[in-house]
């Protein structure tokens, strides 16, 4: 049965009452409210497309400021903001769960993994940027040739709301270790949140406007995503992703979409069962499945099939949402998700699928009760469609190679997971998807030195990693002549002979290779 709280309220983000400014004219305002009890967490401007811009246009001399620091600087500022995010990291939890009704400790092992990757960027920074030699070939032997990677200049973040601290620093963060200046616009949802990140940065870098917030609703973020900021970095679904990147064609500004996903776990015969439903019940319901990159779908041997079943169920009874310290997740963030979880579950049991936990009761005003779904069809709309709610559909697959074309029979890409021993690398690297973790889930996340991203409906470019750090610069290749050239093939004075001596060389180095029949 569905837990449910009293408080109509529906809508998470309201406007409020206009503000006063200075001039005496009328600034709109909206509320951040609980998830949990529909209260009132906080007040933010609503801010236009005049004032979007002004803040862009501030980051611009913060962010040549900011690059003149060379790595080692910006390590350094970038370490003391960590320190005060590590040292207050309960502090930062608190408003998390506020705005998203998550545990606190699932708060504070999100931020915990932001620290960590904050950490990383800074650190390798130089490593993966910094100018570095590379061969020129024989043909320019006379060249050296460099190159670097350098700042865009101003980046402008749009974060989500189920993973408010995590997800946007793992473009912040690598875009200012980069050396870029930022412009975070968090989601209408978790203001609060978008609001203590800029604050405690501004603690460390003094009066430089290096880390910018603009807060608002969707008109917000099209209004940054059109600005003249150099790259926008976005995290969504797909459709508001086609958005971004339309506003942003205006300018030609490159743009970074993480769009979420439809993950699948593939279960092997040869599985540690148990092991197995505890990872797939963790992906599936872990942050009331409000997870991109959270398990949705599990393909399951058929001959481990009513096991994991078994033993998903007993591990799942022990699980329920609510706001009480024994609830293991809590209420569905966005309002507008319960009616999309619980067509996927109607339609599931419509077409024949089973409720093993759960069901078409488990969906309430705000909470929704873990639900198992089996036998269900893979045209459903539960196996095609993004749930983002704590469903999880199991099928039973005759072969591992029904299980891999059932799980790359999708528009997604984002990640997944293998279950097994003999097999399960193997199976990993057939996958269609830009991360897949073996015997775990969303490790991958957790890995500093991995990109993040996605294929498909679920996006392109990448966060995290060396791939994270260069999204947000550019290269620059340079040559400087070390020597004078036996020939000068770049000149109206090249002669007949030195066009002979040219093909020759090309012979020698490439001709010998023979086509095979």
């Amino acid at each position: 049965m569905a837990t449910t709280s009293p408080t109509p309220k529906r809508t998470r983000a309201r406007k409020s009452a206009p503000a006063a400014t200075d001039d005496d004219g009328a600034s709109p305002t909206f509320d951040s409210l609980s998830p949990v009890t529909g209260d009132v967490v906080g007040t933010y401007p609503e801010m236009s497309r005049e004032e979007v811009d002004a803040v862009v246009e501030r980051a611009r001399p913060a962010a040549q400021w900011w690059a003149s620091l060379g790595f080692v600087d910006r390590k350094e500022i970038l370490g003391r903001w960590n320190g005060v995010i590590t040292r207050r990291i309960h502090q930062l939890a608190d408003i998390v769960h506020a705005e998203t009704g998550k545990p606190h400790s699932d708060a504070v092992l999100e931020i915990g993994l932001a620290i960590d990757h904050l950490a990383w960027a800074a650190g390798h920074a130089k490593k993966m940027l910094g100018r570095r030699t590379v061969n020129p070939g024989l043909l320019m032997i006379n060249q050296k040739a460099t190159v670097e990677y350098k700042p865009l200049g101003v980046v402008g973040v749009i974060g989500p709301w189920n993973y408010p601290v995590f997800t946007p620093m793992g473009s912040i963060a690598y875009a200012l270790a980069a050396g870029n200046a930022v412009v975070f616009k968090p989601s209408e949802y978790t203001p609060g949140v978008g609001k203590w990140l800029v604050d405690s940065f501004a603690e460390v870098a003094g009066d430089h406007p290096v880390l910018q917030l603009v807060t608002g609703l969707g008109e917000t973020g099209a209004a940054l995503a059109s600005s003249k900021v150099d790259k926008v970095a976005f995290t969504g679904s797909p459709a508001t992703g086609r958005k971004v990147m339309e506003a942003a064609a205006k300018n030609l500004t490159p743009v970074l979409i993480e769009a979420g996903g439809k993950d699948a776990m593939i279960v092997d015969e040869d599985a540690d069962v148990a092991a197995a439903a505890d990872a797939a019940l963790w992906g599936g319901m872990s942050n009331a499945g409000q997870t991109c990159i959270g398990m949705e779908r599990v393909y399951v041997h058929h001959k481990v099939f009513e096991a994991f079943v078994a033993e998903l169920t007993s591990q799942a009874s022990t699980v329920r949402s609510g706001s009480d310290p024994a609830a293991k997740f809590g209420p569905i963030t966005m309002p507008s998700q319960l009616p999309i979880i619980k067509r996927h579950i109607d339609d599931a049991l419509a077409r024949g699928g089973r409720a093993v936990v759960g069901g078409a009761d488990a969906v309430g005003e705000r909470y929704v009760q873990p639900t198992v779904l089996v036998d269900v069809p893979e045209d459903s709309a539960a196996v095609t469609e993004e749930t983002f709610g704590p469903t999880l559909v199991v099928n039973s697959v005759p072969s591992m190679e029904d299980a891999i074309r059932r799980t790359n029979a999708t528009s997604y890409g984002l990640g997944g997971a293998v279950f097994g021993k003999a097999r399960a690398a193997e199976i990993a690297h057939r996958i269609r998807s830009g991360m897949t973790s073996v015997n775990s889930v969303t490790s991958f996340a957790g890995v500093p030195s991995l990109p993040f991203g996605g294929v498909g409906e679920s996006g392109f470019g990448r966060i995290h990693g060396e791939d994270g750090l260069k999204e947000f610069t550019y290269a620059h290749a340079v040559t400087v002549p070390r020597f004078k050239p036996a020939m000068v093939l770049t000149s109206f004075k090249r002669t007949a002979a030195q066009d002979k001596s040219f093909t020759t060389l090309l012979s020698v180095l490439h001709g010998g290779k023979q086509l095979k029949d």
